[in-house]
């Protein structure tokens, strides 16, 4: 069963948000690196890049496959965890820690109404 944290919201391709004001900081779900495997390359924004709500932003690839990972938000990229470059497997082994991707200062809040809640995504992922 994967790890699924309340007080993250999150999407139906598996992200997960977790709002700090108006940053939000994004990585991929326990369920995700669960499906990827042994993740081995993760490409990241630029700081300063436009992001577009549900629309890829970075990549992640494993030893099965490379996966897009969708902006959950639309704003502006505001820091990516660098160390990933060096440590991708980071992101198997604590996905809601030091596995994050990046933090976006968000333009509207109102796409966060689109988001699910820790017992949505867990019924989300327990159909599938």
């Amino acid at each position: 069963m994967s790890n699924v944290p309340g007080g993250l919201k999150y999407t139906k391709e598996h992200e997960w948000v977790k709002i700090e004001g108006k940053t939000a900081t994004v990585g991929i779900t326990d369920h995700a690196q669960e499906q990827l495997g042994d993740i081995v390359f993760v490409e990241l924004p630029k700081v300063g890049a436009s992001v577009v709500f549900m629309k890829p932003m970075a990549v992640i690839e494993s030893v099965k496959a490379a996966s897009d990972v969708f902006s959950p938000l639309t704003g502006t990229v505001s820091a990516v965890n660098d160390k990933l470059t060096q440590t991708p497997d980071a992101i198997n082994k604590d996905c809601y820690g030091a596995g994050w991707l990046v933090k976006i200062d968000i333009s509207s809040a109102v796409e966060l109404a689109q988001l699910m809640d820790h017992e949505a995504y867990t019924e989300l992922i327990e159909k599938a």
